[in-house]
């Protein structure tokens, strides 16, 4: 995997840049739809490709692992032949789900045990075994097995699981280099940075994970429930010391707005459910604001759901059309409603990467976070 920075934004942090892995070229900035299952909820991969111009899109480690299982995955030929993506595909390491699971599962040098949140089955992770199974499940970037800490948490915690986080990632390191790609294609490896709100942990982590000089690296232990700004002060310091000419990936963020802000701090990639599953609870994302579509004031509106991105979204279906099948709960609702929410956001980083190109990113940044983050 390599990286190329075409342009570097003179009034922030911003850069237009380029991924490019066996299975294509990632143009940054970049959302990444979240696939958690092998599949992004409601929408096909004809719709990823041709209809939201996804690049690139996520698998969760934990849920392939227990459901299909490695087995009928290494027997399809990895993830990218069971589902029928042919294009770059991420998977996150585990880690947030096995945090999410609360008390069942215990977290030790070694690894993490944890029951099933599908039949309560026990399973054990370690970073080698976390290495081996996105190994079999066959995505081009993978990540490095963390904790995430939750927030609030007490800098003690934090500070003792930051290096935790670390020693498993020297793990993870050596076990990864050690054994050759299940596929044929190569795989990159990125490290996470943790250390919760402390910003002399996040300073440390950020420094150690920087002297690993992996292909990439991503930003972990944010978006958990902590204030936006808290989230940007986190952000800033950490792509401040992360390597220039590596992309950074600030997982789980986020709001429309949080993406821009975190573009101006430099940061290239982007994940994160809310398009999604917001959408299917009848929340639009657009370029003036967030529509709850729900609201009876839509129900006789016969406007498109966002006028103002020309080609990029299916203009045929109204507002009123669209209100109508999410209150009678017809699936086709939360499939319109969810490629809707998921062109916006490629919408929006692609027009970002072309404002930094045009020298004009600042400005309209400034301009964009304040229209998206109205309610209309």
């Amino acid at each position: 995997m390599t990286f190329s920075i075409e342009k570097r934004d003179e009034k922030s942090g911003a850069r237009a840049g380029e991924v490019l892995t066996d299975h294509g070229a990632i143009p940054t900035p970049i959302f990444m739809p979240v696939g958690t299952a092998g599949t992004v909820k409601a929408v096909h991969q004809r719709e990823l490709k041709h209809d939201i111009d996804a690049r690139i899109i996520l698998g969760n480690t934990y849920h392939l692992y227990l459901r299909p299982g490695l087995d009928i995955i290494k027997k399809a030929g990895g993830l990218h032949h069971f589902n029928g993506w042919s294009g770059p595909i991420l998977t996150d390491s585990g880690g947030y789900q096995v945090y999410s699971l609360g008390d069942n599962r215990k977290i030790k040098e070694e690894g993490v045990t944890f029951q099933s949140h599908i039949d309560g089955s026990r399973h054990h992770f370690t970073p080698e075994a976390v290495m081996d199974i996105q190994r079999a499940i066959g995505a081009d970037i993978i990540m490095a097995f963390d904790e995430c800490t939750p927030y609030p948490c007490e800098e003690k915690y934090a500070e003792d699981s930051m290096h935790m986080t670390h020693r498993w990632l020297k793990r993870c390191i050596d076990h990864f280099d050690r054994i050759e790609p299940v596929y044929g294609y190569q795989q990159a490896l990125f490290p996470i940075v943790q250390g919760s709100v402390y910003p002399h942990l996040r300073k440390v982590s950020a420094e150690a994970i920087a002297g690993h000089d992996r292909e990439g690296n991503a930003i972990g232990g944010l978006s958990v429930g902590e204030p936006h700004e808290m989230m940007y002060e986190m952000t800033s310091l950490v792509c401040d010391i992360l390597p220039q000419d590596k992309p950074r990936y600030l997982m789980g963020v986020g709001t429309p707005a949080n993406i821009l802000e975190c573009i101006a701090l430099g940061v290239d990639m982007f994940d994160c459910v809310m398009p999604t599953r917001n959408a299917r609870n009848g929340m639009l994302f657009t370029s003036e604001g967030v529509v709850n579509i729900r609201n009876e004031k839509w129900k006789d509106d016969l406007s498109p759901v966002d006028e103002n991105l020309g080609g990029y979204v299916d203009t045929q279906y109204s507002k009123a059309y669209l209100r109508h099948l999410i209150i009678s709960n017809e699936i086709l609702g939360a499939q319109i409603a969810s490629i809707h929410n998921l062109t916006f956001y490629l919408w929006l980083v692609r027009e970002s990467r072309k404002q930094i190109l045009n020298g004009t990113f600042a400005t309209w940044k400034n301009q964009m976070v304040e229209k998206v983050s109205r309610r209309l």
